[in-house]
Order: structure tokens, then sequence, then C-alpha cells
């Protein structure tokens, strides 16, 4: 009955199947089970238990669930326990996978496979396309079960999970897995668990090396019971992480993992390596672009495995963080570990810069003194590490943690810093160097502290307390980042020594400096000072600088390179910005000192001209010139002269007049020093000068920045503790100004780090402006000698002796053999000096710093191996014939002359053109449109050729006092003058601050034959003098303005015949447009200026003749006037809109022109009628005042209380024709008081506003106006750019009385704009009458002889005038004398 039921359980599962009542998700089969039977855990899962004695069933049951339709549909999973596999039952299990593809995951725990079994298995798996995941657990499949396995993973390719616990593959197998490894791409997890851990090393080294995204893990039971993990790899974070693993096994994971991509992480912690993996290890840094962080912690790595890690650091440029604590190196390890992350010399770049974070130490880590160097230079040089643990050290003391600390003052990129466990981390000066590094260093978070001496006492507090203040956030308020730095007033001052060669600078400086020596003041060389014979022996002749202490004051001697070659150098060393400094020119007496030939009194001023314009052109350059320059004159070699020579006599004469014509411009010492230059005796007064004005100077000039008083200080000593560096990059300045200068120190890291760097570069550029240093902004550097870079850098352009070279080419050098020849201003020639004297400065350096000054330019660009041009050294090509590329008959030809406007007493220096050369290449090749041009130089040449138009750039001129520019184009006018005032005149303009260059046009045809430059001094006209004509002319007359050229010979045979151009062809279109709008801009002025509102008058004769005008339309006042014109100024408007051609502009000013000068006469023609009443007109009314100078003629414009000596003079006011009387007496008027200005001034500003606009729009030459307005023209000659044309009363002051005489009159105008212009006429003419009454000239006869005016009265309207006897006879017919 028990039989029959057991049977029943299994037949119903048979009937269950078939009838596909089931819902199955999971199968497992339970064999060699007491009981047979079946029972569901779940709906969707069964088990299923099968006795020894019903065997048969459990292959009818893999046979009937192939036909199981809905059961198919379902199943996922079948497990398999205790089943001992015969070949049959596998062929059914295989017929049951093929027909149902939802099977996806198969699990054999305890099963026994034969070989032939795991063949048949092997067969299934190659053809299965559906399994996802096979599991043997305690199966004891062996070595042949993983070859059969590993022979079908290498076919299928759906199988991502295979799982193979508490069985040994053995070595074989694990080799056969991982060559299905190399094979298979889509399994997705391997985890074995096997009795030996050897198994891991094939699976995971092939798992590496074909870079397989396959999860495994490698458990081993060696130990006994215990089990523990071997391997495991994680690709989705991409960690390695390796237990345990013989010598032989990690080195073949080292191989495989050279270039492995899939690895970030990698941790060998605990696992004892030798030398022999860390060679292979090395291979892996220098290889492998994926690994970010390694750790080998307690992997008791010696000095020499440690060795073999560091060479691989050198090469790796990917891993950002490396363990190495708990290892059994020494200080030799960790000497090699830091080398690759230090820099040894200022021009070596860091090996590694992509570590960012370091951990080593432990209790059998010795660092010792050589660790403890390497530390030192590694937190002193490293730029890249943010993070260092130096944990559980035994071996440092606190003195070697006092070290550590002062160290990291320097270190602007290390953030954490962790000393756990450190005994030596201990004491109050360890405590007090930690405190001050972190006040000094802000960059610094985090320093771990835990399980130190200082932590156990509770010290630590403070340092943590302190890092919090460090990262505070709150806003600092926004004041001015140079305001709160103190200023003082400097301490260091300048002389330079100015000369031309054998003036015996040096041997006066050498004197000087005797001097201060028994005067026992100390004398100081400024540059290489302690090898004073040999020095001389191999300097180079150029600059030099030396330096004396005066008490508190710091002179310095510059001694400026007398050699015509280094003229061109001297603009680079000239003091600017106001900067205390002063000169003296010095000049021998002596045209050589090795003969006895005097210089005479021209050749010193020759020479002495030289250098105040110089001094002058330099000085105007500076952008703040608080004092004029101080200049003393020396003349050395007296002892050769006879005192009573007539020849020393004129001398003296000469120097005076060059005061003369100097004063002003320079600070001129007014006693002479004549000096025995060899003698300090003959130069000790010379001395105290130097001394006493030093002191007068540094007192006069601007405050300097109090840093920079104590930065020379700190600069010298860095120097001394830096073997006498001549530069110094821009970071080692930001770290000693961090390290040395509160004021300049970031405080916090989130302190605004760009305003400290602002100070920073304020304070380096005062210390460039006083000379403590030459500082270069874009390339970092600070050069600390300026002897050397000026006497020796800079001289090396100068000698360069590049013509006789195969490879250079008028003015081109290569760059290697710049670089050769610098190089050897940077190898020190000096015993006794180290080599490291130039370690931060190479060749390529001073390249760039020439490039920077402008000194030199590159080829081109792009090239590294471009080929550099130095202007110094161009040929001179003015004895080649000179001729234009082009020769076409449509090419036009025009050149401006841009000449100083004081060129006796400035000139364009010596630098200045090679400079232009330079600069005017750089902007010419950063043009959008430049493809395809050409730039070429000479000496004294610049040749452009751009889109069609060729320009020449010419320095002339003795001295160089103007530069031409020519050009020939076969494009218009207007674009080729636009070129050079976009392109050329600005350029040279930026060059020559403070010296004023005046724009003047030349003749086309000197241009268009290249006549030289003698022939063609009178052949050009100002382009302001050339609009000032325009302006002048009518404005029909404009388009056709000719302007006239003289001839030009030589010896008699004729250069150029006298001829003209048209001004149209002078002018661009911009130009000419620019003539048209100011002539608008007069006119428009004139209108704006008479705009008084007016007022009715109550006069009678008033009112009539108001009306009379109104019926023409016209108000008779300033502010009728205005209005008439308003239609004019809409038109204006309308032309300036529409109008596109110049005769159409012109036809539009001269309508615009017409209508207002009919405005214009209607005005004067009310000013001369009006106010009839008064004394019956019994005298004229059109009055001006006229003051005598220096036989001239000038018309008075403004009227100031306290004046003297002027002459009333009267106007001819006929009608439409008023005009000067000519030898008119006049009346002289003895003095002008205030009753005098309060009645004038009024009546002064209008009439003075309406002759000098009428003068500006050439209203008395205007076609068909006649006489109409007065022609003033030659009294008012001097008012042509007189700010009265744009409508101001006068600007003319004299002393308080004038002032307020002057406030009383803008009084008046402001009140006038609302007031009555009658009563400002009738107080005038008031006042005349008075005057002339009291002068005895109220009589007809006494007004005749004085003005030379008779009274008449108009037939046709009875008005009243007076005027001259010319119109009293031609106009009879119109008058009648009305005689008083």
């Amino acid at each position: 009955m028990a039989s029959n039921q057991k049977f029943r359980d299994l037949q119903w599962v048979l009937q269950a199947f078939e009838s596909e009542s089931l819902n199955l998700h999971s199968i497992s089969f339970y064999l060699s089970q007491p009981v047979s039977g079946c029972y569901q855990e779940t709906e969707n899962s069964m088990n299923i238990n099968i006795s020894t004695d019903c065997l048969e069933y459990f292959s009818l049951i893999l046979i009937m669930l192939g036909p199981a339709q809905n059961t198919l549909l379902s199943l996922r999973n079948l497990e398999f326990h205790s089943v001992e596999w015969e070949l049959q039952q596998v062929q059914n299990l295989g017929e049951l996978l093929d027909s149902n593809l939802n099977i996806k995951q198969l699990m054999f725990r305890r099963n026994r496979f034969n070989a032939d079994c795991l063949s048949e298995f092997s067969d299934i798996l190659k053809r299965n396309g559906a399994i996802k995941e096979v599991m043997f657990s305690e199966s004891h499949i062996g070595t042949i079960g993983a070859t059969f396995l590993a022979s079908a993973l290498k076919v299928n390719d759906s199988l991502e999970e295979l799982q193979i616990w508490e069985d040994s593959i053995g070595s074989k197998g694990a080799e056969e897995l991982s060559k299905m490894i190399e094979a298979n791409s889509m399994l997705k997890l391997l985890t074995i668990f096997d009795s030996s851990s050897i198994t891991a090393t094939p699976l995971i080294s092939a798992v590496l090396a074909r870079n397989r995204a396959v999860e495994v893990h490698v458990w081993s039971g060696e130990s006994g019971d215990k089990s523990s993990k071997v391997v495991e790899f994680v690709p989705d974070n991409s960690t390695l992480r390796i237990y345990r693993i013989d010598v032989s096994g990690a080195c073949r994971v080292a191989c495989a993992l050279g270039l492995n991509s899939t690895v970030t992480s990698f941790d060998m912690s605990g696992v004892r390596l030798k030398s022999r993996w860390a060679k292979e290890f090395r291979w892996v840094l220098e290889q492998n672009q994926s690994l970010k962080e390694v750790t080998l912690s307690k992997t008791c790595l010696k000095d020499k495995g440690v060795v073999y890690v560091a060479a691989g650091l050198f090469k790796n440029r990917h891993l950002e963080r490396l363990h190495l604590d708990g290892n059994w190196f020494s200080g030799v390890g960790v000497e090699h570990l830091l080398c690759p992350l230090s820099r040894f010399s200022a021009l070596q770049f860091q090996a590694n810069i992509t570590l960012r974070s370091l951990t080593f130490g432990g209790s059998r880590t010795k660092i010792g003194r050589d660790g403890l160097a390497a530390i030192l230079q590694m937190l002193t040089t490293n730029e890249t590490l943010t993070r260092l643990a130096i944990v559980d050290d035994q071996s440092m003391r606190p003195d070697d943690f006092f070290r550590i600390f002062k160290s990291l003052e320097k270190n602007a990129s290390l953030r954490c810093l962790s000393l756990q466990g450190c005994k030596g981390v201990r004491g109050e000066r360890v405590l007090q160097a930690i405190m001050e590094t972190v006040q000094i260093n802000p960059w610094i978070e985090d320093i771990d502290l835990a399980r130190t001496p200082l932590h156990s006492t509770g010290k630590a507090d403070a340092i943590y307390q302190r890092l919090g203040q460090n990262g505070k956030t709150e806003p600092e308020p926004e004041n001015d980042l140079l305001k709160d730095m103190p200023l003082t007033e400097p301490k260091s001052c300048r002389v330079f020594f100015c000369g031309q060669e054998y003036a015996g600078k040096t041997t006066l400086c050498n004197s000087i400096s005797q001097n201060f020596s028994t005067s026992k003041l100390p004398y100081i060389e400024q540059v290489r000072t302690l090898v004073n014979p040999v020095e001389q022996a191999v300097r180079t002749v150029g600059m030099k600088i030396k330096t004396f202490k005066d008490e508190d004051t710091k002179i310095s001697i510059w001694n400026l390179a007398g050699q015509h070659e280094f003229y061109s150098l001297h603009d680079l060393m000239f003091p600017g910005h106001g900067s205390a400094s002063f000169f003296l020119i010095i000049s021998s007496l002596f045209r050589k000192p090795s003969n006895r030939e005097q210089k005479t009194p021209m050749e010193i001023e020759e020479d002495l001209q030289y250098w105040l314009r110089f001094i002058v052109s330099n000085s105007k350059r500076a952008v703040q010139q608080c004092m004029l320059p101080n200049v003393a004159v020396v003349l050395t070699h007296y002892d050769k002269v006879n005192q009573t020579s007539q020849n020393l006599q004129a001398t003296v004469n000469s120097i005076q007049k060059l005061r003369d014509k100097f004063n002003g411009y320079v600070d001129f010492y007014p006693t002479v020093f004549t000096v025995d230059a060899r003698s300090s005796a003959s130069v000790s007064k010379l001395t105290h000068h130097i001394q006493k004005t030093s002191k007068t100077v540094l007192q006069r000039v601007p405050r300097v920045y109090q840093l920079c008083n104590d930065l020379i200080q700190i600069l010298s000593d860095w120097r001394s503790e830096n073997y006498n560096k001549p530069a110094m990059k821009w970071k080692e300045f930001a770290e000693l100004c961090q390290v040395k200068v509160p004021p300049l120190r970031i405080r916090s890291r989130h302190d605004n780090k760009e305003k400290i760097e602002m100070r920073r570069r304020a304070v380096a550029t005062c210390l460039h402006h006083i000379g403590e240093v030459i500082y270069f902004d874009e390339l970092g550097f600070l050069i600390l000698d300026c002897e050397w870079f000026c006497g020796e850098v800079l001289s090396q352009l100068i000698k360069l002796e590049v013509r006789r070279q195969t490879s250079a080419e008028n003015g081109f050098i290569s760059r290697k053999e710049l670089e050769k020849i610098l190089r050897g201003s940077l190898q020190s020639h000096i015993p006794g000096m180290g080599s490291k004297v130039f370690e931060n400065l190479e060749a390529n350096d001073l390249v760039k710093m020439m490039m920077k000054l402008e000194l030199c330019y590159e080829q081109d660009p792009s090239d590294p191996n471009s080929l550099l041009l130095i202007p110094s050294i161009l040929e001179e090509g003015r004895g080649k014939p000179q001729r234009w590329q082009l020769s076409s008959a449509d090419c036009l030809y025009a050149g401006r002359h841009l000449q100083c406007d004081d060129s006796s007493h400035m000139f364009l220096t010596p630098g200045f053109f090679p400079r232009l050369q330079v600069h005017l290449h750089n902007r010419f090749m950063a043009l959008k449109n430049q493809h395809g041009a050409t730039y070429s130089l000479e000496k004294y040449l610049i040749s452009i050729n751009i889109n069609g138009i060729h320009i020449r750039v010419e320095l002339g001129g003795q001295l160089g006092y103007y530069i031409d520019i020519l050009a020939c184009s076969t494009k218009n006018l207007t674009e080729t003058l636009r070129l050079i005032q976009q392109l050329i005149v600005p350029a040279i303009q930026s060059l020559c601050h403070g010296v004023t260059l005046i724009e003047n046009i030349m003749r086309p045809e000197c241009v268009q034959n290249l006549i030289p430059p003698r022939y063609r001094k009178s052949q050009f006209v100002t382009l302001q003098q050339l609009k000032q004509a325009l302006l002048s002319v009518p404005a029909e007359s404009m388009y056709d303005y000719q302007h006239t050229w003289d001839s030009v010979s030589d010896s008699g045979r004729s250069i150029l015949r006298a001829g003209f151009d048209l001004a149209r062809d002078l002018l661009s279109d911009d130009d000419f447009r620019e003539v048209l709008h100011r002539r608008y801009h007069d006119l428009y002025n004139l209108a704006v200026e008479l705009q008084v509102p007016p007022e009715n008058n109550p006069d009678e004769a008033e009112n009539s003749l108001s009306n009379a005008v109104e019926n023409d339309k016209v108000d008779p006042s300033f502010g009728g006037i205005a209005k008439g014109v308003e239609t004019v100024l809409q038109r204006l408007k309308i032309i300036e809109q529409e109008i596109r051609d110049l005769k159409q502009e012109i036809q539009g000013l001269r309508y615009y022109e017409q209508r207002l000068l009919i405005e214009l006469h209607r005005k004067v023609n009310y000013l001369v009628n009006f106010n009839v009443q008064i004394e019956g007109r019994r005298v004229p009314n059109m009055f001006y005042f006229v003051r005598t100078e220096n036989y001239s003629r000038r018309l008075v414009t403004t009227i100031i209380s306290g004046m003297t000596a002027l002459r009333l003079h009267m106007l001819c006011e006929f009608r439409r024709e008023m005009h000067v009387v000519e030898d008119q007496v006049g009346c002289e008027v003895m003095h002008i008081d205030n009753t005098t200005v309060k009645c004038l001034a009024p009546y002064m500003t209008k009439f003075m506003k309406l002759v000098t606009f009428a003068l500006k729009i050439g209203a008395h030459l205007a076609a068909g106006m006649g006489n109409m307005i007065p022609d003033l023209s030659r009294e008012v000659a001097h008012l042509a750019d007189s700010s009265l044309m744009y409508g101001a009363a006068g600007a003319v002051a004299a002393g308080a009385a004038g002032t307020a005489a002057m406030g009383r009159i803008n009084g008046i105008r402001n009140r006038n704009k609302t007031g009555d212009i009658q009563q400002d006429l009738r107080s005038a003419q008031q006042w005349v009458v008075d005057f002339l009454r009291d002068r005895r000239c109220s009589t007809g006869k006494d007004i005749a002889d004085k003005f030379g005016l008779w009274r008449v009265r108009y037939r046709d309207d009875g008005h009243i005038a007076w005027i001259c006897r010319r119109h009293m006879t031609i106009r009879a017919n119109e008058i009648i004398e009305v005689p008083i």
C-alpha cells in the first residue's frame, strides 16, 4: 500500500506534466532519497524526491518534460541534487534543453559525472544558446570536467555565469578555463572555490590580459577547514583585490596587468612581495593607462622593490593614489620613491605630475637622514601632490618634523597631511612650527595627528581650530586692492651716467666709489662683487651698475654704454613712472684720451645736445612726469686743459646756451663740473652733489609702497641664499611673498587669489619702476640682476656677427643659433661661482624676453624652428636703387610725413625704429586679411605689400626726427589712406608716447618718383593746415580747391617743377567729409549761440522796426535770427541723411551757408540801426577795441578790469557793406574799470561771437555778399584755434580782479538768456557817448578826425548811419549828410 502510494505520487507528477496543468518556474530533483514523491514548495516551484528503487522515474520525467508545452513556457531553473548521471540520462537532459529554450539556469549539487557524461554535457552546452547560468557544487568534476566545460564555452556565446564550488580543478583545469576566457567574451561571472589557490593565477591573468568584463571570485580552502578569498575582481567599480598569491603568480598577474584597461584600483595589501615582482610591476606602471590607485600596504617590500616602483613612476602619467605603508624599506627607498615627485633644478620638470596621494611609513620603515632630505626636497619643489601620509613612523625625531613643517610653508599644492601614529610629533617646537605653517600656508585643509603625542596630550586642538579658520567662507569686504597698502618715501635713487665712448664714465665711477669708501660709507657692487679682478677681465663692454649706501639711501650708478651700437638699448633702461633718478652728462674735453686733440665747443655742444634731447624725449614718454629731469654736466680730462684757454670759455658759453634752450624741459644744475676722472680728490665735489641731489630727488618723487623698501632686502637675502641667481620665476616670487611678506600673503584658501596676485604684481611693477628689478608679467620672470641682463644678455644682440655666417640672411638668425649665443651669457666664467647660478633660467627664456621687449620677432610664429629677425643687425640699403614694384598707369600715390612737433628738444630715439619694425610686424601678422602679404625690412626701412597696396615706412632726419610713409596702390585713395591711418600711424604713435608727431601730406609726385628725402623737405603741407584752408574758403570753392607746390632744384638742375594738386586728391573721403562736417558744425554753433528769447521793446521806434522785420519773417533779435534759421537746420539734417556724392554735399553746404549769411546780414543791419533815439545817433554804433603788441594790432576779445593801453575803433556802418576803416586813428582808452566792464561785457560777448563765426565760415569772402561782414581777419588771426570760435566769450585771467569780472560776465551772460538784448546794447552805446564826451570828441568834426566817419541819413528809410569817406563819394545819391 505504501509502495502504491509512492508510485502514485510520481505517477501523479507524470500525469500533471502530461495534462500540462502545472505552471512551474523551478524544479528540483533530489535522488537517493528514502521515500519517493513530490511536493510543491510554492505555486511555481516543485521538489521531486526519487528513491533508489524508483530511479527509472527520473528518466521518464525528463522525457515527459519535453512535450509539456505549458510547462515549457514558464520553466526557468533546474536543480539536480545527489544525481549519479548515466549517459542516457544526460542525453535525456540534452533533449529537454534542446526543446525548452526558456530554461536559463542549471545547478548541480553533489552530482557525479563520468567522463562520457561530462563530454555529452559539453556537447549540450556547445549547441545550446539559451542557458545563462551553470553551477557545479561539490560535484568533483575535477580537471577533466573543467577541460570539457572550457571546450564548450569556447563555442557557447550565451552562458553568462559559471560557478564551480568545493572542487579541485587543478592547475591544468584552470589553464583550460583561462584559454576559454581568452576566447569567450560573453561570460559575466566566474566563481571558483578550489582546494588550491594556484587556480586563481591563470584565471585572473586571462581576464586582465584580454580586458574581459568578468566578475571573478576565487576562493581557496588550503588552510584546513578555514576558507579564504584569493582574488576578487569587480568590473562595476574596476577594482582588483588580491588577497593571497605566490610570487610567480603575482608576476604573472603583473604581466597581464600591463596593458589592461579595465582595472582602475589595484590592491595587494598583505601579500608578501619580492623585488622580482616589483621589477615586473615597474613595467605595469610604465605601460598601464587606466590604473588610478595602487595599494601595496604591508607587502614586505624592501629598498630594491621600492626602487623599481619609483622607476615606474617616472614614466607613469595616470596613477593618482599610491599606498606603500607597512613595508620594510629604508631612507634609500624613500629617496628613490620621492625622486619622480621632486625637482632638483628650476629648469628641471617634475617627472610625475599625476600622482595626487602618497602614503608610506610604518614601524619597520626606517626613513633616516636620506629619507628626510628627500621628503624636504619633495615638499619644497612638488607642485601636484595633494595628500601625503607618513604613518606609524618610529624613526624620525621632533627636529625632523619641525623641518618638514617649515618646508611646507612654500608648498602650494598639498591639501592634507597625515602623521598618524608618528611618535616624533611632540613638543612645543613642533607645535609652534605647525601653527606657523598653518598661518603662512592657507592651502592646507587637514592635518591628521591621530595617535601622536601631540594629539594624546590635547595640544592638537589649537591646530584643528586654526585649520577651521583657514577654511572660513565669510565674504571679505570689497576694498580698494591697493588703497590699504601704506606708502613711504623711496630709499633708492638711480644716477645715469650718459656720454659718448672715451668720455671717462667708468673711470669716474671708480673714483666716486673710492670717495664713498674713504668716507667710511659701505660700498657694494650690485652683481658679482666677490671676484673683482677676474670678473673685470672677462666682462664685455656694455652697461654697468654700481651701488653705494649713503646712510639709509641706496644710490645706484647706471653707467650707460657709450658705444653707438648700444644706443638702441638705452630706451629700455630709461626710468619712468616717477622713478627717483637724475642724470650726469659726461663729455670729454678731448676727442680721444690717447691724443691731444681738444674738442671744439661745437663738438661738445652736439654731444651734450644729443643726450639732452634723449632725456627730454624719454621723459615725455613717462606716464607720470612729476618733476623735470635733473641734469648736470661733467667735463672730464680737465687736467690736460689750459685753464686760461679761450676754447674752454667758449665751451662754457655754449653750455649756457643749452641751459637756456632747454629751460622748462630739464632741471639744469647751474654748475658745470670739470674733473680729472682719475683723481678721487677731483671728483669729491661731484660725489657730494650726487649725495645731495639723491636726497632731494627722493623727497620730490611720488611715494612708493612701503613693501618695496622691505622687499629690496628680502630679494637680496633670497639671492644670497640661492647661489646669487640673477633671475627668479614668478612662482618663486609668490612663495617668497607668502612666507616673508604678510601683507602679500594668502591667508585663507577661500581668499580671492586674484586680488592678492594683483597686489603682488603691483608691488613687482613698482620695483620695476624704481629700477630694482626688471619685471616681465606675461613671461613670469623677475630679473634681479639688471646689469647682467642689460650688459650681457641684451648686448649679445648688438655683438652678433651674423653677417659672416652663411646661415643668416640680412637680419635673420635661427632660433638655435641665437640660443647658442645667449647660452654663453648663462654660463658663468667666474671662478668660485657654482653651476646653479642660472639653473632657473635657460636660453629659450631669454629669447622669449627679447620678443616681449620687441627686440626681435619670429618669421613664422606657427613654426617652432622659425627664423628670428633682429632689427639691430639689419643691413642698410640706402645705397641701393629705389623703385616701386608696381608700375601700372592706374596706380595712385600718397604720402604722409610725421614730424616731431618740437624737433629742437626731442627726437625719435635710436631704439624707436628697431622696436617699430618688430611692433608693426606683430600688428601686421595679427591682421585677418594678411594672407599672401609680404613684410620686409632694411636698416631704416619697412616695406609692406598687402592687398595691392605697397607701403614704405622710412626713418629720416638727423637723429631721426621724422617718419615718412609712402604708398603706391591699385586701390582708391580712401582705402589706401585708411590702411595707413588704421595700421601704420597707430603703431608709430603707440611707441612715441609724449613725443607729438605732426601729420603732413606729402606731394604725390615725390612719392611716385621716390624723390630722395633731402629734396622733399619743402614738399609737404600739414594735414590740419590743408583742412583749415578748406574751411576758410566759400563752399562753392571747396571741391576745386588747389594746393600749390614749389619747385625744387639742386645746383641749377631741376628736380621738381612747381605744380598743384586738388585738395580732394590729397585727402581721403573720410578727411574731406570731416572738413564738411566741421563746416556744418561751425554754422550750427553760430545759430545755436544766437538763440536768446526775444522780449517786447517798449520803445515805439523799436516796435516799428520789429514789425518791419516781422513782415520779412525775421525777428530783429538774436532769438529771432535763430528761429529764422530753424528751417535751415532741418535742411542740414536732411542733407546729412540723404546725400551721398561729395559735390551734392558741398551744394547742400552752400545752400545752408547762403541762408545763414542772409540771417547774419539782417542781424548786423539791426545792430547798426538799433536805438536811434540815443542822442539822435550822435556817435557810431559799431565799435571794437585793439591792443598794439610788437608792432601789430590784436583784436581785444574780452574786457577785464585793469586792462590798459587799449584803442577804441569804429566800423563803417554803411548797410550791407560794413567794414574796417583803413588808417583810422582811434581813441586811446587808458584804463578799464569795473563800471566799464559791466557796460561793455555783454556787447563784447555777442559782437565777438558774430565776428569770429563769420570769419570761421569765410563770410567776408562769400561770393556776391560784398563786405556785409567786417573783415577783421588781421586782428583776429590769433583766434584760429581759440575756444572763442565755439562760443566762449574769452579765456584770459588777470588776477583776482579779472576773475571776479569774468564771474560777473558769466552772470550777465546767463541773465541775457532770458533778459533784454536791447538793454545790453543801450548800455554799451551810452558808455561810448559818455566816453567820447569825456575825451572831447562829441562833434562831427572830432569823430571824422579820429575815426574817419561822417553822419548821414538814408534817403529811402531815413535811418541814421556813420560811414567812411569812400562811401560818402560813391553812394552820394543814396544819402544826405547830417552834420552835428
